[in-house]
């Protein structure tokens, strides 16, 4: 069993930047892949990007690439999303997601694990 516990959200005028955390419990969080989603209001929950159990490959969705960057401690049991240059359309609640597996996953169906989300609000 893995717990996830996001935070860093909050509410940033169009082009800042945020950094969203996510605390893993268990001591095998290093065997995980973690990925980071969001929701926005009356749209699908989407990918945002993923990290490998190693932090050696990461993968970005194309609307966040460029822009948003992930890392992960696994010292610290955390993962991060640094996101700059942030747009009003990036507004949404930020998830992880952990899944025991080396590989990236793409779909929100693959993902065994999820936090109880943080609310990220961009103003024009």
């Amino acid at each position: 069993q893995v717990q996830l516990v996001e935070s860093g959200g909050g509410l940033v005028q169009a082009g800042g930047s945020l950094r969203l955390s996510c605390a893993a419990s268990g001591r095998t969080f290093s065997t995980y892949a973690m990925a980071w989603f969001r929701q926005a209001p009356g749209k699908e929950r989407e990918f945002v990007g993923g990290i490998s159990w190693s932090g050696g490959r990461t993968l970005y969705a194309d609307s966040v690439k460029g822009r948003f960057t992930i890392s992960r401690d696994n010292a610290k049991n955390t993962v991060y999303l640094q996101m700059n240059s942030l747009k009003p359309e990036d507004t949404a609640v930020y998830y992880c997601a952990a899944r025991r597996t080396n590989a990236i996953l793409f779909r929100r169906e693959e993902y065994d694990y999820w936090g109880q989300g943080t609310q990220v609000t961009v103003s024009s």
